[in-house]
């Protein structure tokens, strides 16, 4: 019979370490931070960076301890990718789409597929990437033999062209169904189209499916589907929390483009002339300065965490999650997108104040976090977020839209 200690060291040794997320974020930011400039400004598919999350185990933060994955709690996921937004807006978004497209497909799959889902994605490292933007004409999925066909095109696709899982929404007669596809299918065409000017690195170019061969089993979920069935208040959260995503690498980026500007005001800068003072870093009117954006930075992530903490009540809630209740915490949500849109374009735009006219050289590259900034938030229009959060006010509702709301 083994020794008590035997069973006390294989007890201790059976339980999985507790692992420092935001450590481990701070790490990857680093080196992002190292080759931002340069990165940026090269646009090349974030192949390397991409690793480094891998590498690093945040791909699988979200994912059960048992099947292999980190455990992490989606407030941990969102303060992971505002660091990461810290150092690189375009790394933290692609991250963020993983998470949210990976439990998208999860939470649609029914139990034996989703467990067979999270453990090859875990265990085989899967990056998520996504075709379902809504403004666009659904693909189609057709019968074909004992499988099917997909045909369509879809303008953006973020990280699909990366991606080792695609998800996708597409109709199937009356209903629409949820796809996760192999991200090399013979049929998929990338159209490596992506040049906004900001978010360079995010491959959100066109994609097209030409007759793309679909097993049963890379349909989530009931199969044949039910026209017009309504999802569930749980599985309706995963917009919320998409926007929530949204929010906190908004506000790591104005938290970047802060940082990067008082060294740039610590180390370089010079006071005007008629200041009265030695350095930049004493006059008045920049401190004075810095001090409203750092607050008004502050207030916008306070609220964030507060957004966070009303996703994971709901979360604790599972099936028993009302609509109401998850209009509550989505109202939440959308007040933080609004607030946080305005601080951090603000913010990434006013750093030049604080900086001077030196600071806009090319070689700085500080322009890219307001270039970030200004193209993402234009994802959907804030101005109808904020509608949301006057009508939840007002009259206790948000207007139905279930891909935006």
């Amino acid at each position: 019979m083994p020794h008590a200690s035997s069973h006390l060291a294989a007890s201790v040794v059976a339980v999985p370490p507790v692992v420092d997320w935001l450590s481990v974020a701070e790490q990857v930011a680093r080196r992002l931070r190292e080759t931002a400039v340069a990165r940026e400004q090269a646009a090349a598919p974030p192949r390397a960076e991409l690793s480094w999350l891998r590498d690093a185990g945040l791909l699988t933060l979200l994912n059960p301890v048992e099947a292999g994955g980190g455990g992490a709690t989606f407030t941990d996921a969102f303060r992971v990718v505002r660091v990461l937004a810290r150092a690189d807006t375009s790394i933290a978004q692609i991250l963020s789409y993983h998470y949210l497209l990976s439990h998208s497909a999860f939470w649609r799959s029914g139990a034996e597929q989703r467990n067979r889902l999270v453990r090859q994605s875990v265990a085989q490292q899967w990056f998520w990437g996504g075709a379902s933007n809504p403004r666009d004409t659904l693909a189609a999925l057709t019968v074909d033999g004992d499988g099917f066909r997909l045909t369509g095109r879809k303008t953006f696709a973020s990280n699909a062209s990366l991606a080792d899982r695609i998800t996708l929404r597409a109709a199937f007669g009356e209903a629409i169904v949820l796809i996760a596809l192999p991200g090399q299918s013979e049929g998929i065409v990338h159209g490596n189209d992506w040049d906004a000017f900001g978010q360079r690195l995010t491959e959100s170019g066109s994609i097209e499916f030409r007759d793309v061969r679909v097993d049963r089993d890379d349909i989530l979920g009931p199969f044949p589907p039910k026209p017009d069935e309504p999802l569930s208040a749980l599985i309706n959260l995963v917009v919320p929390i998409h926007q929530l995503l949204f929010v906190n690498f908004y506000l790591g980026t104005a938290e970047g483009a802060l940082a990067e500007a008082a060294e740039y005001v610590r180390t370089q800068g010079r006071p005007w002339q008629t200041s009265g003072v030695e350095r930049a870093s004493e006059d008045p009117y920049v401190l004075e300065l810095y001090g409203i954006l750092q607050s008004d930075l502050r207030a916008s992530i306070a609220l964030a965490e507060q957004a966070a903490a009303e996703i994971e009540a709901a979360l604790l809630r599972g099936e028993s999650l009302t609509s109401e209740q998850r209009t509550a915490a989505a109202a939440v949500v959308y007040a933080a997108k609004v607030n946080g849109t305005r601080v951090a374009l603000d913010a990434t735009s006013r750093v030049f104040d604080l900086m001077g006219a030196r600071s806009t050289s090319a070689r700085y590259g500080f322009d890219r976090f307001w270039r970030n900034v200004r193209t993402h938030t234009l994802h959907d229009p804030v101005a109808y977020k904020a509608r949301e959060v006057g009508n939840f006010a007002i009259n206790g509702t948000i207007t139905p839209d279930p891909l935006y709301t």
